[in-house]
């Protein structure tokens, strides 16, 4: 509750992603109000403000059908930033052009549209050099940012844990460092003057340094600041994670294209009462929830990072630890947005990423369990399509509940099991080692006898060698 505010006796209690996303409705974009800069030589200087935006793309290969679908996912990045789309176009090239992006007709006829529907913003639908910003605003006369600043751009807005905004600091000073121009006073000097001359002075003689070198360099110290604070992070998390590996708790992550539904799912899984919200990367932060198996084993579930076609190296390096949690977990729980247009392709972009993940860690993944959401709002034949081209997969509804039980088993099947079957009749006064079993084996069958609890079941050879001395008719622990 905030300060001065009095909760109603009939209130319901509020989840935590719901204040968030009360929040984050509050902070809804006014039409017609603008604080832009007029001047666009200074676009690398402030936060961006999407408003009005014209997207451009370049198809160089694949389906037509595949090009629109991945402008009006950028569509979707530039309305969950917070703009308003209106227009889109598409060029055929074999390539973008390197001076560009989309060649000098189709920037004239690209300004022609800016003019005429007034846009202040051009979003292009890849990662543009920073000779094709400079070359595309000086032509354009408004703000040009590429798909991997729009995302950036989301991931600073959604980011609420102190690691999340450490992680998406560093990836945007990343990417604007080798991107930082500067006009008129930013390359002036701030010392200097020939020897003896009346501009220097003793202590200032010399070539001096710009506004922009300096800008570089102090980006060059908070990026290395950062890393440290990243490193330090990590410790915490991989300490965690360790403490979870002593008690032996499998684990299970969730990944997925942004906006499948994995924050849904952990909510229907654990009733975790994270932020749930119709939008691209609306949730960040790594969520870990415990949860139990209908056989009483005990696990965790981590909510990721979601997923993006070309998705930012940058992003991929700053939210490295948040990802191992894939590398580390015991199952990969995929989540496939079933109501989608083209899931499978969603399906390539998550794996792609995942390998990338392989590759860097120099693992091999753990096994991979693909659930399709949103069984709800898919239509008959979509889903059939995506029985035949993803067998063994679950098919649920985060909302309505439909497969969520039938989700639970598949987990526990897939979750490791403890490889020692042993059977013990263990004396009452050592009620611990029983409630031992309970939680960290697999019971297979229990009684009560005068002598004490007479169990069999499976445990791993740590707690068999603890059970040994009680072990019955000879069989080994």
């Amino acid at each position: 509750m905030r300060a001065g505010s009095v909760k109603p006796d009939d209130a319901p209690d509020l989840s935590l992603g719901e204040l968030e996303l009360s929040d984050r409705a509050a902070l809804r974009r006014v039409a017609g109000l603008s604080t832009e800069l007029a001047d666009i030589t200074e676009v690398e200087y402030r936060q961006l403000r999407l408003e009005q935006v014209v997207l451009v793309g370049v198809w160089t290969e694949g389906s037509a059908q595949r090009s629109e679908a991945s402008l009006a996912e950028l569509a979707r990045l530039a309305e969950t930033a917070g703009s308003e789309v209106l227009e889109g176009l598409i060029q055929r090239r074999p390539r973008p052009d390197p001076a560009t992006y989309i060649g000098s007709g189709k920037v004239e006829e690209l300004a022609g549209v800016v003019a005429a529907t007034g846009a202040d913003t051009v979003i292009c639908d890849g990662e543009l050099s920073p000779s094709q910003l400079r070359q595309l605003e000086s032509r354009l006369k408004v703000k040009v940012i590429d798909r991997t600043a729009l995302i950036l751009d989301i991931f600073a807005q959604h980011a609420r844990s102190r690691e999340g905004k450490a992680q998406v600091e560093l990836a945007q000073l990343q990417y604007f460092l080798p991107r930082l121009r500067g006009w008129g006073e930013a390359l002036s000097r701030q010392a200097g003057g020939r020897a003896g001359g009346a501009s220097g002075g003793v202590g200032l003689r010399g070539p001096g340094e710009t506004k922009l070198e300096t800008d570089r360099r102090r980006i060059r110290a908070r990026i290395s600041k950062l890393r440290r604070e990243i490193t330090a992070m990590e410790v915490v998390r991989e300490t965690k994670r360790g403490r979870r590996t002593a008690n032996e708790v499998p684990s299970v992550a969730l990944a997925g294209y942004t906006n499948a539904g994995k924050s849904s799912l952990l909510n229907a899984l654990t009733g975790a009462g994270v932020l749930v919200e119709d939008a691209l990367f609306a949730t960040l932060d790594a969520t870990t929830r415990r949860s139990t198996t209908a056989d009483g084993r005990t696990y965790t579930l981590t909510d990721t990072v979601g997923f993006v076609r070309h998705l930012p190296h940058q992003i991929v390096e700053a939210f490295r630890s948040t990802l191992d949690e894939v590398a580390d977990a015991d199952l990969i729980v995929h989540v496939v947005d079933g109501a989608d247009a083209n899931p499978e392709w969603q399906v390539s972009a998550v794996r792609e990423v995942l390998g990338e993940i392989e590759d860097r860690r120099d693992v091999r993944l753990p096994p991979e369990l693909v659930v399709v959401n949103k069984v709800d709002a898919a239509n008959q034949v979509s889903l059939a399509r995506m029985r035949h081209l993803l067998p063994g997969a679950v098919f649920v509804s985060a909302q309505t509940g439909a497969g969520i039980e039938t989700l639970r088993e598949r987990i526990a099947e897939l979750l490791p099991r403890p490889d020692r079957e042993v059977e013990v009749l263990v004396p009452y006064t050592r009620g611990e080692l029983v409630a031992r079993v309970h939680r960290e084996g697999e019971v297979l069958t229990e009684r009560h006898t005068e002598e004490g609890t007479a169990l069999r079941a499976r445990v791993k050879p740590d707690l068999a060698g603890v059970l040994s001395e009680f072990s019955v008719n000879g069989t080994p622990a």
